[in-house]
């Protein structure tokens, strides 16, 4: 990190972080890449999906022919990506993906484009398509006034009951009816199915006992509303043991996100706010400007970018409007908390240790000094995700870590997919500003310790990432504070662009790659596109702040001068 009032240089001797930066990614592409291609581990071949105008016909033409729905208009009509994450977690936990791919995924897979088809009256219906054959694997019905949602969200007999309620006091034998035409349809053999259900208890289920995988049976689901058949869901159901432990380590995770990440964060952004007005002589209040505005707006264009997610939900627009400005709220506080730690955290390494963590642009260097930190940043990205690999390894063989999908978080549940990589600049900005540029030098000021001090902001950062569906929970914090602690290694040596750059490198490759591994030619490119990004920012910014534009340091006082 260089000094304050001295030309701006990076001392990086980039040949030494070619070896590892080369098998960094060589171990990236062969445990991380390359078996998320493989046939046997996925469900289908991205090449291979069906659009989502194939699946809205396919839907359509279910809803008109077996249902007598006469399905909306084709521009008020939302498809969009669901995931059976609990089935496919099971599945991965017990490394039973490939068996279940060969045997079971082309009737009952994990992945369906949802197709909704809202009417004006406000009922509507999901019809879920196979991503890959086009085939409808379920429906269900959402009737304007029903209130079986949040039925569902109670527990033991009210919830019982008020299913009981919600059928309209339909008996076994009532249900039966309904349901065995659609078997029959589906081509099931009645006399090979066992009847899960007992008069009196709400829903109707049929389990064949020959379809198992695992402890995972099929199940062949059925529902009931005002008499009428609300829905009809074939599945493979996981294990009461597998959905009780997901539930008890996401609340567990929850509970670390909003203490442990939460409550530690807001006190940070509270000290930045302090440690801004009382380093101010030593730092600038407009510098952060930009990057804090940059921030609100890729969190914003994040937001839009889900509309369709909160739409499949069953959100109204007012509820989409009210969703829009409850973020926008968010963004402007989040800004806010990067905008006084980049202030507070420039104005205390200045002010307490001469050093210049942030450097200006026209200072004497800053050109080639943005340029040099970029090609850092790749170096280091690539050592991290090798890293991240062995860690994954080791998580793998010791804790049996195992991961499902998120459908919120998915590329394919976006308006524009493309926007999805700018996320990655938004964690490098504000997460190194935050966590790394303030937040070890004010930790360090209490612990007295730069080790202690940046595996405490390392913790608190790592703790924000326990709500992603990595199981157990404990194994992303283990990772992230590893990662921290890299992370801090680059700030404390070369300074805030240097891991700024590190940071949105190593995530622009992660979240390039999704969009590649979609495999159509427009997010290919795309993908790419991010990957190369932060060199191309880096080579304006050179250029744009050429020698003459700089401004030299004055190094001897005035009164001095001849």
């Amino acid at each position: 990190m260089n000094r304050v009032r001295e030309p701006l240089k990076l001392e990086a001797n980039l040949k030494k972080l070619i070896v590892p930066a080369t098998v960094g990614l060589i171990l990236f592409l062969i445990f991380q890449v390359f078996p998320s291609t493989s046939s046997e581990l996925t469900q289908t071949s991205s090449a291979d999906l069906i659009s989502k105008e194939q699946a809205r016909t396919a839907a359509t033409s279910f809803a008109q022919e077996n249902l007598q729905f006469q399905a909306a208009e084709a521009d008020e009509t939302l498809v969009t990506y669901q995931s059976k994450s609990e089935l496919y977690g099971y599945l991965s936990k017990e490394k039973k993906l490939s068996d279940y791919n060969k045997n079971y995924e082309a009737k009952y897979p994990y992945d369906v484009y949802r197709v909704r088809f809202s009417q004006p009256g406000g009922d509507a219906l999901n019809v879920d398509v196979h991503m890959q054959n086009s085939g409808v694997v379920g429906f269900q019905y959402d009737f304007a006034r029903s209130n079986y949602d949040r039925i569902e969200l109670n527990k033991g007999r009210v919830q019982r009951q008020m299913l009981l309620a919600a059928e309209d006091g339909m008996t076994l034998a009532d249900k039966q009816i309904l349901a065995e035409p659609w078997l029959k349809r589906a081509g099931y053999d009645l006399s090979h199915l066992e009847l899960a259900t007992q008069e009196g208890a709400p829903r109707l289920k049929y389990v064949d006992p020959e379809a198992a995988v695992g402890n995972a049976r099929l199940e062949l689901q059925f529902t009931f509303e005002h008499g009428k058949l609300r829905s009809f869901e074939p599945t493979f159901s996981v294990p009461a043991a597998h959905s009780s432990y997901v539930a008890q380590q996401t609340q567990n995770a929850m509970v670390l996100t909003l203490v442990g990440y939460g409550l530690f964060t807001l006190i940070l952004g509270i000290l930045a706010i302090v440690y801004s007005v009382k380093t101010q002589a030593h730092t600038s209040f407009k510098r952060g400007l930009f990057l804090s505005s940059l921030l609100f707006v890729i969190q914003m264009a994040n937001t839009y970018n889900l509309i369709p997610v909160f739409k499949s939900e069953g959100m109204t627009s007012a509820g989409v409007v009210g969703m829009m400005i409850f973020y926008g709220v968010y963004s402007l506080i989040f800004s806010a908390l990067l905008y006084f730690a980049l202030v507070g955290g420039n104005g205390l390494w200045r002010k307490e240790d001469g050093l210049n963590p942030w450097p200006r642009a026209k200072e004497p260097g800053y050109g080639r000094y943005v340029l040099d930190s970029m090609k850092i940043g790749y170096m280091w990205a690539l050592i991290l995700l090798g890293v991240q690999t062995i860690i994954f390894v080791i998580l793998g063989l010791t804790l049996n870590t195992w991961s499902t999908t998120d459908a919120t978080q998915s590329p394919y549940n976006m308006l524009y997919p493309w926007l999805f990589p700018l996320m990655a600049w938004l964690a490098g900005i504000s997460e190194e500003a935050v966590y790394r540029l303030f937040g070890i030098k004010m930790l360090k000021k209490i612990v007295r310790s730069t080790f202690a001090a940046s595996l405490i902001t390392s913790l608190i950062w790592a703790l924000g990432h326990t709500l992603y569906p990595i199981y157990p929970i404990i194994s992303r914090p283990i990772e992230l504070v590893i990662i921290g602690l890299l992370f801090s290694y680059i700030f404390l040596k070369y300074g805030y662009l240097s891991a700024m750059f590190a940071h949105v490198i190593f995530n622009s490759i992660l979240m390039g790659i999704s969009l590649v591994m979609m495999k159509d030619t427009a997010n290919l490119l795309i993908g790419l596109f991010y990957i190369v990004l932060p060199a191309i920012v880096a080579y304006v910014i050179y250029r744009f702040n050429p020698v003459k534009k700089e401004k030299p340091y004055v190094t001897t006082p005035p009164h001095e001068a001849l």
